[in-house]
């Protein structure tokens, strides 16, 4: 049976009469061999409810007729959208109308296939970079659309921020649950390293790495290392998801974030401690540094108790464990 729809008053607000319920649901991860896919597969083994997956080789998610097919004869009770297109600076820069059109596509195919079986209880995932390059810090989620985005990755962003008004625009329209959370950066076990399509943490994880292997004397970091982001385990995030799915009903977007920023160059000497690298950052001011700061407010999340429980040195400790088992597995095979 669908969730019951709450009092509209109460929608706004973000609260239930009596919550979702997880036990005995079905729950699909859209995207779950990606990083945060994995991460939800994880902290749902703890939970009482039936995951249910399929392989990108057996479900095209950009093909409507096939999300709409799957869907239709799955009847999953929710579904989490943890499927994207992602990328750093310059993948975003090389295939612009990939970023956008993938992106759209996959939330858009899900919403509407999600409407079209009666499934009540979605849950959408925008990012931070959603929110404007100059937005006061730290950023609420009112501060969305307020002004221009970052222009290195703004056909991501669009086609997120498509997605949360997606969201917004089924509930009002017919009553959806439809929820919507934005996580700050992410990393953890199951990044990806690779130096052109990953994002800034696991790149310099990979180049510190590589240059200590070499004996390389330095190693490249882009812009002018004053760039400050907030970083988020994927576990944390996983964490935050389900309760959120569990717990939240309101119209507005739920920021999720770690509630500290660090600038990119003190990021790379955390990497260069972990990883044992002993030798210089090169900075590179020829490249751009992309949004000045980026740190969430998550005053709306906290409000539930919720915590990060990984500190970033730990975090980072974490990832590149990970990192080395890969490439033991890769040189073995």
């Amino acid at each position: 049976m669908p969730l019951a729809l709450v009092d509209p008053d109460l929608r706004r607000a973000g609260t239930t009469k009596t919550g979702f319920s997880l036990a005995g649901k079905t729950i699909w991860i859209a995207g779950h061999t990606g990083m945060v896919g994995q991460a939800l597969l994880r902290r749902l083994r703890g939970e009482a409810c039936r995951v249910l997956t399929v392989e990108r080789r057996e479900l095209d998610l950009t093909r409507q007729a096939e999300v709409e097919h799957f869907v239709a004869e799955a009847r999953p009770d929710a579904i989490i959208i943890a499927a994207a297109r992602v990328g750093g600076i310059l993948a975003n820069a090389r295939d612009p109308v990939g970023f956008l059109s993938d992106n759209l596509a996959i939330n858009l195919n899900i919403a509407k296939a999600a409407h079209a079986a009666d499934v009540d209880r979605v849950l959408f995932m925008g990012s931070s970079c959603i929110y404007p390059k100059f937005a006061a810090q730290p950023i609420t989620e009112e501060a969305l659309l307020t002004g221009p985005l970052e222009p290195t990755n703004q056909w991501y962003a669009l086609a997120k921020i498509a997605a949360l008004k997606l969201a917004e625009a089924y509930r009002q329209q017919f009553g959806r649950n439809y929820i919507a959370a934005m996580p700050t950066n992410l990393y953890g076990p199951g990044d990806n390293f690779d130096l052109e399509a990953g994002h800034v943490l696991p790149a310099l994880l990979r180049k510190a790495h590589e240059a200590k292997v070499s004996g390389a004397r330095q190693f490249a970091l882009w812009g002018t290392g004053t760039a400050r982001r907030e970083f988020l385990h994927v576990d944390d995030c996983a964490d935050a998801l389900v309760l959120l799915l569990k717990t939240y009903s309101g119209a507005d977007p739920v920021n999720i974030g770690y509630g500290e920023d660090i600038a990119l160059i003190d990021l790379a000497q955390m990497i260069c401690s972990t990883v044992g690298y002993e030798g210089a950052i090169a900075l590179d001011p020829s490249k751009p540094d992309g949004t000045p700061r980026k740190l969430l407010d998550t005053t709306r999340l906290r409000q539930t108790g919720w915590r990060p429980r990984i500190a970033l040195t730990d975090g980072i400790a974490d990832t590149y464990a990970w990192y080395q088992a890969q490439l033991a597995r890769e040189a073995a095979a």
